[in-house]
């Protein structure tokens, strides 16, 4: 059985000579990698005759329209997958990079752990439905570092720190479409989305032990230079995780003060609006309701 998804797309990156779709379904807010599991069993890369859209590659931002099944090889260890109907992709539009903040998850980790990679015995191990391969991290520190191979390639990895505090360093960057702009002399600035995938198990020559997923940079979006944006967008992030743990607007107010000396959001400099945010969500559910009117 198959339906129409409409796709945010999200990562566009190279897989084995092919490319590797996936974005968000804005009808669900659910990710969705589709996947080319008839014509490629081992990993289900789109290929080139299925995946572009009036003739030119899907571009990160492009609200994509494709038909697929409501299931997919998940290869052991992936929960995103749907398997792809070859019907022709439409591209219905675009989105705007700040309206995808809503979709940064509120994680402990990015992808399980704080490592660079995640076994697949222990996604296994996890209930379907918790078996996350993709992440969209809002990062305020992004440092890129170009290596070459010991076979001579020139390859990109990326060091970043979320909004949260979380970090990750050596990542490698597999977004053909960035890695273009990098060679071409990209600068770093400001700040960024990137969707963060969980590739195939793979290993170095040598390695001992089960074959890993890596985790890899798969999309990367800038974010508008716009300080009233950027704030506008961590007052709504901070409106959600004060609902979600029932604080009242003299607990907001008395935390502002005690480590900021200031009373309203609205005074805070973004990186004080992100450390406040960190805190929020490092606290647990509340079951009171928050009905309360917050704080401007």
């Amino acid at each position: 059985m198959s339906s129409i998804k409409r796709i945010v797309c999200l990562a566009n990156s190279k897989k084995e000579g092919e490319r590797c779709i996936a974005g968000i379904d804005i009808d669900t807010g659910k990710w969705v990698r589709p996947v080319c599991d008839d014509q490629y069993p081992e990993d289900g890369k789109v290929p080139e005759n299925i995946r572009l859209v009036d003739g030119r590659e899907p571009e990160l931002l492009d609200i994509l329209e494709m038909s697929l099944a409501n299931t997919g090889n998940d290869f052991g260890f992936e929960s995103e997958n749907l398997s792809i109907h070859r019907a022709k992709w439409k591209c219905l539009g675009r989105v705007r990079p700040a309206d995808l903040i809503k979709y940064c998850g509120n994680y402990r980790h990015i992808l399980h752990n704080s490592g660079k990679y995640v076994n697949p015995s222990y996604l296994k191990r996890l209930p379907f439905e918790d078996r996350r391969t993709l992440q969209l991290v809002q990062v305020n520190k992004f440092d890129v570092e170009r290596r070459i191979t010991s076979k001579g390639v020139i390859e990109w990895k990326g060091t970043i720190q979320s909004v949260n505090g979380q970090n990750l360093t050596g990542i490698k960057i597999t977004d053909l479409a960035f890695i273009h702009k990098l060679n071409e002399g990209y600068q770093i600035t400001g700040q960024y989305l990137l969707t963060i995938s969980l590739g195939m198990p793979w290993a170095y020559e040598g390695w001992e032990g089960e074959k890993p997923c890596w985790k890899l940079i798969v999309g990367v979006i800038e974010l508008p230079n716009s300080p009233l944006l950027t704030t506008n967008d961590l007052i709504s992030q901070t409106d959600v995780e004060m609902a979600r743990i029932g604080w009242t607007k003299v607990q907001g107010r008395d935390y502002l003060v005690r480590n900021f000396d200031k009373k309203a959001r609205l005074q805070l400099t973004t990186e004080e609006l992100q450390e406040f945010l960190a805190h929020l969500k490092s606290l647990p559910n509340c079951q009171n309701n928050f009905n309360d009117d917050f704080f401007n």
